[in-house]
């Protein structure tokens, strides 16, 4: 044989970038000075910037570890029952016609990525597309613009944001579900908009269902802050039911992430909404053959933990309480930034955004440039679009984080 065969070397695979989150965090834990504030992160931190268990979380981890019928086999292809059903329950309301009637197809995903992932493969594979794509809001999570391409799904934008008023750029919406391909996927944020914190009002959200169903369009809801948006579980659930009442086609990606503080334990669900049981079933078989041939089975424990949470009418009073916490921390925090602001420093602009948005996260309106010099030079760190994390900030920090935000708005810093 003169001449040999060459094996795989990988010198055609280019070096991915760096995640921007997760490299943000990486330069803030390097950092050394004293003042240092990580803005970034979108998990839930408590007033001395610790990560929080909460108690009920503590309360339900004890029940299983002194279960003695707990065991570690494998979970169905579909997960936990009592655990999809019940977060089916608290997403649709437990008196929601399409639970009562069979119509909801529930599956375990891991978490809510796992759950647009999933969503998003099944659309691919089996939605009545007239042009294959899904439109995303300018901005979004980073993350929905990775997921839909890698299953096949091509996206655009939707306005969403208006960086004049800090606001909702609610008509230009308006116009590009109207213009839009009948039939088309829009990805809704069912509460506490990623990254800005800007979510419709309720006559807002009923026009949009109205057009959602003059052109047929379908909603793919990702449900990531159900009771941590405001603290009520039933509020922030609004708009999903609503659309689901009006019959507009939809799905639903569900977290357990942030409400529950079960970020690692990677707990989430896939609901598909269906015209009739018999669809459902049909959904459910093809969601199963989908998971299967990705994870297999879902991990246990998350699911077993919120399943308890869901399911016991202590328990759940309990989480109730936890959440209104977190939520009640995070307003108090958008009170104060705003008080500080706008009484004590006169920082120029209008800050209203601060208090009217809602959830974790904040646009604070300012550009690339100042959020920039903020990292580098008062070594607070945020993304370069202005988002910050409200769970950032605390009672020792936020008086810091102000003077250094009204000295970068001056041109100061």
């Amino acid at each position: 044989m003169s001449g040999t065969i060459s094996t795989e070397r990988w010198e055609a695979v280019p070096l991915a970038p760096p995640d921007s989150i997760f490299k943000l965090t990486a330069s803030y834990k390097a950092d050394t000075h004293p003042d240092k504030i990580n803005l970034g992160v979108g998990a839930y931190r408590d007033d001395d910037s610790k990560p929080w268990v909460l108690p009920v979380v503590k309360k339900a981890t004890e029940i299983l570890l002194n279960d003695s019928t707990v065991d570690h086999e494998y979970l169905p292809i579909t997960g936990l029952p009592e655990y999809t059903s019940a977060a089916a329950r608290l997403v649709f309301g437990k008196d929601s016609p399409v639970i009562k009637e069979g119509r909801v197809t529930s599956v375990q995903t891991i978490s809510g990525t796992g759950a647009n992932h999933l969503g998003a493969l099944f659309l691919s594979r089996f939605y009545g597309w007239n042009e294959k794509r899904a439109y995303l809001s300018d901005p979004t999570w980073v993350n929905h613009h990775a997921i839909f391409p890698q299953v096949g799904i091509p996206v655009s934008t939707y306005p969403y944001y208006d960086p004049q008023t800090i606001g909702l750029a609610f008509p230009a919406f308006l116009e590009t579900l109207r213009s839009a391909p009948a039939r088309s996927v829009f990805l809704l944020h069912a509460c506490a908009h990623n990254p800005t914190g800007v979510d419709p009002t309720r006559e807002q959200w009923t026009a949009i269902a109205d057009v959602m169903l003059e052109k047929g369009h379908f909603a793919f809801f990702d449900s990531a802050y159900q009771g941590f948006a405001s603290g009520d579980l039933e509020g922030d659930a609004w708009a999903v039911r609503e659309f689901v009442r009006r019959d507009v086609p939809l799905l639903v990606c569900q977290s357990f992430a942030k409400n529950a503080g079960l970020y690692g334990e990677r707990v989430g669900a896939l609901h598909v909404v269906s015209p009739s049981k018999e669809a459902a079933d049909r959904i459910k078989s093809q969601l199963s053959v989908l998971a299967r041939a990705e994870i297999s089975n879902p991990p246990a424990h998350g699911a077993r933990l919120v399943s308890l949470i869901l399911n016991d009418e202590a328990l759940f009073e309990e989480w109730k309480r936890d959440i209104r916490t977190m939520a009640g921390r995070i307003i108090d925090m958008r009170k104060e930034l705003h008080r500080l602001l706008t009484e004590e420093l006169k920082t120029p602009g209008n800050w209203d955004h601060i208090v009217n948005q809602i959830g974790m996260f904040s646009f604070t309106g300012i550009g690339p440039a100042q959020s920039q010099a903020l990292v580098e030079k008062a070594h607070i760190y945020l993304t370069a679009n202005g988002r910050i994390s409200m769970a950032g900030l605390n009672s020792h920090n936020i008086r810091y984080f102000a003077a250094q935000l009204d000295k970068v708005v001056r041109g100061e810093l």
